[in-house]
């Protein structure tokens, strides 16, 4: 991999500036405004997300080279089986896509409570990784390589660095692992195979799934500080312990 010579404090007040020229902005005639996030559980200004994770390496680097070969290598093998299975997992980014390990009881209209938490943890990413995706306008892999082809919903934008399904995906499972610790393994597991489906779908590398892996434990750290998620959490876990029949 080159070196870079981005210091990452240099990176932190780039994120900065971008984060608060998105808040501050007006726009111009005729533009649509930007679109506001609010978080429900963290405070973005006290994370500072960009020092926690590398740049991603450059397009012409050998990793960059050999992830791309990788994706090839996933393309080349993978299965109509693997395909709706990647396919699934880009539709849904809720906590209940750990079904697969809770069981069938494990649903939204079941579960009020925890799908309400679901869904603020689920609006949390964005507001984490909107900035870095701005920050770091990584190509998708199918718009460096052509003639990769992906099997899930694509973008035109320049926003693969770090995967926000990926994020997301893992703050769910650290939530949920609070809510059922003896699956721990398990839900961890299936975290895993929900972020390599990024790379079944052909939309991600594995460097933008390593960032938002490593972000995800930080911002968890954050919202177990948060009075309001642990009311929330302690409610849900109740609700979801339960309806699986799983001692309080």
């Amino acid at each position: 991999m080159k070196s870079f010579s981005v210091t990452a404090g240099a990176v932190a007040l780039a994120l900065a500036s971008v984060w608060l020229h998105a808040q501050g902005s007006k726009p111009g005639s005729g533009a649509k405004p930007p679109k506001t996030r609010t978080a429900s559980f963290i405070q973005i200004d006290r994370l500072p997300l960009a020092t926690m994770i590398p740049p991603p390496p450059s397009s012409d680097s050998e990793t960059a080279k050999s992830e791309l070969a990788a994706l090839h290598r996933i393309q080349d093998g993978r299965t109509a089986e693997q395909v709706k299975a990647a396919q699934t997992d880009d539709a849904e980014e809720d906590i209940f896509l750990y079904r697969t390990v809770l069981g069938e009881g494990f649903r939204a209209d079941l579960l009020p409570l925890t799908a309400v938490l679901s869904s603020q943890v689920h609006g949390d990413e964005p507001v984490a990784s909107d900035g870095l995706k701005t920050l770091y306008q990584r190509p998708r892999p199918y718009q460096v390589d052509p003639t990769l082809h992906p099997v899930c919903k694509v973008t035109t934008k320049h926003n693969s660095y770090p995967s926000g399904h990926t994020l997301s995906g893992y703050l769910l499972a650290l939530t949920l692992v609070q809510m059922v610790p003896e699956k721990s393994a398990a839900i961890l597991a299936r975290a895993d195979d929900y972020a390599h489906n990024r790379l079944v779908c052909g939309v991600h590398t594995s460097s933008d799934l390593e960032a938002s892996r490593r972000i995800a434990y930080a911002i968890f750290g954050e919202m177990l500080q948060n009075p309001q998620f642990q009311q929330e959490l302690v409610a849900a876990r109740a609700e979801t312990r339960q309806a699986l029949h799983l001692n309080p």
